[in-house]
């Protein structure tokens, strides 16, 4: 009784419902732990017989024999549309994929048959043999053989990392063991399943041990063991023993994954997943009289947390990426099932999962490749596809076939193997049929989660940046990291500057910690502090706000303001403000504002990625900067703040769950006194050219000049108050930003302007622009002896100088290239 009110203690403080709900949960393990319960047994032959609906399947099912002929013969429900019709899939798979794919399909399960698996980042591993479903091959410890009640899921001193435990146990293997013998007709592959889930169901009784602890694996063995039948159905191995015990222990799976639910426990991907679980035991399950309550409280659940899990912007609520590919994941399987058995009312579920698959989309970098923020734990909802890990074209090669979306395809590229899977050889026509179309925007905001992508073309040697100024994440910020206001680069296709990943969850805390601390990200850190201080492997001690400030998109440029609180805890307090203007097809820079009264050291990280060859060169017009080497386009990273320094640290990049690779990290360094701000200039170059980047004097802000490609651009910053002018000796403007593009450093007239927030602007003492209210931005781009120049209000072509621009724009709303000679 001591668990039980420990158990109780923890519910004070919540809500009735959730105390209804733990409170059951907790008497139901009780009686499953004292053996009152009958979850505890599996049903012999009588019952489950009982347990069926006579009238619902239209036949006697009196004997085991029976119960699997009629399996393998029933015309309803309806799987995925690849087992309609094995040869025409088999057909369709030759077709389209090279034999290199069968290869690695049939490679892949032979390992499997010699007791070798690839489980996350790691390869190789053995779990002996016959397999130990309770050992964790690394550590080599095997979890404790009680009720699953009694189980710490992170004692690891008793079971070692237990995601390796329960990636195995996922038996997400199956599944390659089904596609080699549907290419192969090997009865090998059968076997190898059937001994499997015979060693399985031997070393597992109903809820003792690890395998049972998590509801969200119970869901995803679930729905392995109803793949892995649908592939072997027909084969000549599985006769009616082994497949009535098979679906006797899927019962039971189905009833402890509705006594179980994570309805308070996780209510994040834990609870769709498991909700996804119900639903296709429920769909493909009919014979049983409970299969109605099932699928009803899968879809009920799915259904519900669309608007608690995906924002109105179509981000996954806990702002990683990975788990955003998982709920995307979820409901595009619900969606082709549901739509395989002509269930009804699925607007809402097709509105949220192209939002998802919108923000897959625009994140996706050139590459092909996404961005790891926040967690991973790299894997998957089921093997349906040999990508790596950070690929997630698959889900969106198999999404332009259900909607109908060209940009999906052609952020794609290529047919996926997994779309052939979920919707047959007719869904990998559909695809073919598509006419491939570049996505509607370059540059997105999503607004709501505080995500930045800023891109100068849909090319696969684009630029890209990547800014996140959102909230830590959702619920209890499990998946969150401590990176506020940090960044992601790609110069000309290649991935430069990225996050680091998450490489372990429990497997060890100073790993742990170093992946999701600030430092880790491309952000900056006061006094070696976190914006966000991790406390666990799930926990935080403090959490970060952030919020975005502004947020301007044009053709020729993006800018973008974020701001966050993580270092106002400390005794002397400070303030982080960042901001980036991306001048399109040219270079990045990047601002940090530093308030404070105090003295803090201050650190600028920047994390290369593993194919970067970074370096620090020595140079006296700004000290010190960094250059990455590339094949043809190199990459300049100049911070300039007086009495800076930079520094090299060893670090790591995970792009996937349990593998690490060193990477070089960079820092620049100084010590302030009171306020501060910190330029970073991001330039690529063509290899065997050169940039320049040099401070110009200036009063009431800052000035520099940037030589690069023949031309001089100078950026002018004012010092932060409204109304206040910086002043060089080329140009004097009252605008927060002032950006000019000279031919030379001889030439008196720019080819183009951006200016952000001001009214005001002088080129060599000539007052050329002129407004009465605030011009939030303006870009002006020089044509013969005219400037096209855009604001808020609209496009004008306009002579200077221009002494009354509101006027102009007043005057001639939607009327595009009118003239004015001033």
């Amino acid at each position: 009784m001591s668990h039980i009110r420990r158990k109780l203690k923890k519910l004070k403080g919540r809500s009735l419902g959730e105390i209804r709900v733990r409170s059951l949960q907790a008497l139901a393990a009780f009686a499953e732990r004292h053996g009152w319960s009958e979850q505890t047994r599996v049903p012999d032959d009588a019952i489950l017989f009982r347990l069926m609906e006579r009238n619902r399947i239209g036949t006697d099912i009196k004997s085991p024999d029976s119960l699997l002929n009629h399996f393998k013969h029933r015309k309803y429900p309806n799987f995925f549309a690849a087992f309609t019709s094995q040869e025409a899939t088999l057909k369709g798979f030759n077709n389209r994929f090279s034999p290199s794919s069968k290869y690695q399909i049939v490679e892949r399960a032979n390992r499997i048959a010699s007791g070798r698996f690839d489980l996350l980042g790691l390869t190789d591993l053995k779990f002996g043999d016959p397999i130990q479903w309770h050992l964790e091959p690394v550590s080599g410890k095997r979890a404790p053989f009680v009720h699953w009640s009694a189980i710490d899921e992170l004692g690891l001193e008793a079971t070692g990392d237990p995601k390796l435990i329960w990636e195995l146990n996922r038996h997400q293997h199956f599944t390659t063991l089904g596609k080699a013998y549907w290419l192969t007709g090997d009865e090998h592959y059968a076997q190898i399943f059937i001994a499997h889930l015979q060693s399985w169901m031997d070393q597992n009784p109903p809820k003792v041990g690890i395998n049972w602890t998590s509801s969200l694996e119970v869901a995803f063995r679930s729905i392995s063991w109803l793949w892995a039948l649908y592939f072997f159905r027909h084969s000549q191995l599985l006769n009616s023993a082994i497949f009535v015990r098979a679906i006797k222990f899927l019962y039971l799976h189905a009833r402890h994954l509705e006594t179980y639910l994570s309805t308070y426990f996780s209510p994040n991907t834990h609870l769709t997943g498991e909700a996804l679980g119900l639903f296709y035991l429920g769909t493909l399950l009919p014979e049983f009289s409970e299969s109605t309550r099932w699928r009803s409280l899968g879809r009920k659940i799915l259904t519900t947390q669309l608007r608690s899990q995906i924002k109105p912007d179509g981000v996954y609520f806990e702002h990683a990426s990975y788990y955003h590919r998982y709920t995307t994941d979820f409901y595009t399987h619900f969606l082709i099932l549901s739509r395989e058995n002509n269930e009804t009312e699925l607007d809402d579920v097709e509105t949220k999962l192209i939002s998802l698959l919108d923000h897959l989309m625009y994140i996706t970098r050139p590459d092909g490749t996404t961005p790891f923020f926040g967690d991973d734990d790299g894997g998957r909802l089921g093997t349906f596809d040999g990508r790596p890990a950070n690929d997630f074209r698959a889900t969106l090669a198999t999404g332009a076939v259900l909607f109908s979306r060209p940009d999906y395809k052609f952020v794609a590229r290529e047919q996926a193997e997994e779309t052939l899977w979920l919707l047959g050889p007719e869904g990998l026509r559909e695809f073919d049929s598509l006419q491939a179309r570049e996505p509607a925007a370059r540059s997105v905001a999503f607004t709501h989660s505080g995500y930045y992508v800023m891109r100068d073309s849909w090319s696969r040697d684009a630029n890209l940046f990547l800014f996140d100024s959102g909230a830590h994440g959702g619920l209890s910020f499990g998946h969150a990291h401590a990176d506020a206001l940090s960044f992601e680069l790609v110069v000309k296709g290649r991935t430069l500057l990225v996050d680091p990943g998450t490489f372990t969850y429990t497997g060890s805390k100073k790993m742990r910690d170093w992946f999701r601390r600030s430092k880790a990200h491309n952000t900056l850190t006061i006094d070696d502090e976190s914006s966000s201080v991790p406390d666990g492997p799930f926990s935080w001690s403090n959490v970060c706000n952030s919020e975005s400030l502004s947020w301007v998109s044009r053709d020729r440029f993006d800018y973008v303001e974020g701001k966050e609180d993580g270092y106002e805890r400390l005794p002397e307090p400070a303030c982080h403000t960042r901001s980036v203007l991306f001048l399109k097809n040219d270079y990045w820079v990047i601002r940090d504002q530093v308030k404070t009264a105090a003295k803090h050291q201050v650190d600028l990280w920047f994390h290369f990625a593993t194919t970067a060859n970074p370096r620090i060169e020595i140079e006296a017009e700004y000290a010190a900067k960094l250059t990455e080497i590339g094949d043809y386009m190199n990459l300049d990273v100049v911070t300039i703040a007086n009495q800076g320094n930079w520094r090299a640290e060893d670090g790591w990049v995970s792009n996937c769950y349990g593998k690490k690779e060193k990477a070089r990290v960079y820092a620049f360094s100084k010590l302030i006194e009171g306020d501060e701000q910190f330029l970073t200039f991001l330039i690529p170059y063509l290899s065997g050219t050169k940039c320049r980047v040099r401070e110009l004097e200036a009063i009431g802000g800052r000035a520099f000049e940037i030589v690069h490609h023949d031309v001089v651009d100078i950026l002018a910053i004012t010092g932060g108050r409204a109304g206040q002018n910086v002043e060089m000796e080329r140009l004097t403007a009252d605008f927060a930003w002032t950006w000019a593009r000279f031919s030379s450093r001889e030439e008196s007239t720019p080819t183009e302007l951006v200016l952000l927030n001001g009214k005001r602007l002088e080129l060599q003492g000539r007052e050329i622009i002129k407004s009465n209210r605030q011009v939030d931005y303006l870009a002006a781009c020089r044509v013969g002896d005219q400037f096209r120049v855009e604001t808020g209000d609209g496009i004008l072509n306009l002579s200077f100088p221009i002494t009354d621009l509101e006027s102009l724009f007043a005057g001639s709303k939607g009327e595009f290239y009118s003239r004015f000679s001033g």
